[in-house]
């Protein structure tokens, strides 16, 4: 399925110019879904309307596919239906997440709405909600799912707990999504905001690290920024993280060789399916480079988890094979090239038999 980038509007909370060139911004740097929370509003149908539909027909125009997080108490405020959506496909919505849910059987009748919103679900409870709305006969194509995120400090997902949720849905095939926070984002819709990540273990990681590790479990279809407005630089990391490839931030050594920095930027790097316990082994870069001198560093340090390795002019047949190393030891046969940064160990639990990946230097 189709990997995305979102991010998030507030238009109860926000001003409207300032929407409309965050979401320009993220368009140009090909973001393609909006999240808008619609818990909040307290006008009527006619303020809604205008407010809403404004900002979503724009981001509509821009490629923006907007989904509304809405929930029961809203309708009597509208004075409209679950039974007639058109009031959301009017605003241009492309669907309505239902921050909180009914019998199952109510959910796979809105999955046939006739104006074709997609009905997104809450993720973030590990009990069978979406095989009962299944076994029902839902309308599957129509049928998202999006985590929920966490202001409160210390109030997120557990990282086993979110597996758990999110496999539910992905045996299934559905659209899934979840967020990260921005660092610079000074909102959301309530008046805590401790940042907003579905995972609490992202909540003080880099956003660009927070995002390819969703991706990287293989779970996660889109990745939603929960806050706004994350800064430039910020929507700028998030739109060059690889959403396919599995990608490692590296913080290369000083003495690291030309033939090196060569081997690290290569594109091709995957793991020996044949694997061991010590190193994550790289090894067609040995035989690309078979032919280069690569000289003996400084080697008399033991490695550690996290370092990343070269065989050097002393390993024969091995020489300029690249090593990810996962037990500590000690060989001056390795060029020690440079360090995977503590906090993105957590990546290392991916490097399965034939993974792919790459480096992203962080100097």
């Amino acid at each position: 399925m189709k990997r995305e980038l979102g991010i998030s509007v507030y238009p109860d909370h926000s001003d409207p110019q300032a929407d409309r060139e965050y979401i320009k911004k993220a368009a140009e740097l090909g973001y393609s879904r909006i999240f808008m929370s619609m818990l909040e509003v307290t006008e009527g149908k006619e303020k809604v309307s205008e407010k809403f539909g404004s900002i979503i027909h724009y981001a509509k125009e821009l490629g923006f596919e907007t989904i509304l997080d809405i929930a029961p108490a809203i309708f009597n405020d509208l004075g409209i239906s679950y039974d007639d959506l058109s009031f959301f496909a009017e605003l241009g919505a492309a669907g309505i997440r239902l921050d909180e849910g009914f019998d199952g059987n109510k959910e796979a009748m809105l999955s046939y709405n006739p104006e074709g919103l997609a009905i997104e679900l809450n993720m973030s409870n590990n009990v069978a909600y979406l095989d009962n709305i299944l076994s029902y006969e839902a309308n599957e194509p129509f049928i998202y799912g999006c985590h929920n995120f966490y202001p409160q400090e210390g109030s997120a997902l557990p990282y086993d707990f979110f597996i758990s949720c999110s496999e539910r849905f992905k045996k299934h095939g559905i659209k899934t999504a979840a967020f990260i926070t921005s660092h610079d984002a000074q909102y959301g819709p309530w008046d805590i905001n401790d940042g907003l990540p579905t995972l609490e273990m992202h909540r003080h990681l880099p956003i660009d690290l927070q995002a390819r590790h969703l991706f990287a479990t293989g779970l996660i279809d889109t990745v939603i920024i929960g806050n706004a407005y994350a800064s430039d630089e910020e929507l700028e990391k998030v739109a060059a993280v690889n959403r396919y490839k599995l990608s490692l931030g590296i913080e290369l050594s000083e003495k690291i060789t030309e033939v090196e920095r060569k081997i690290i930027a290569d594109p091709k790097h995957f793991r020996r399916g044949d694997i061991t316990a010590t190193a994550v082994r790289s090894t067609m870069v040995r035989v690309k480079y078979a032919d280069v001198e690569n000289p003996v560093h400084d080697n008399t340090q033991e490695f550690q988890i996290g370092d990343v390795v070269i065989g050097n002019d002393d390993f024969g047949k091995y020489k300029n094979e690249l090593q990810i190393v996962l037990v500590p030891h000690s060989d001056s046969r390795k060029n020690l090239v440079g360090k995977i940064p503590p906090e993105e160990l957590i990546m290392l639990d991916f490097l399965k038999p034939w993974a792919k990946f790459q480096f992203v230097p962080k100097n």
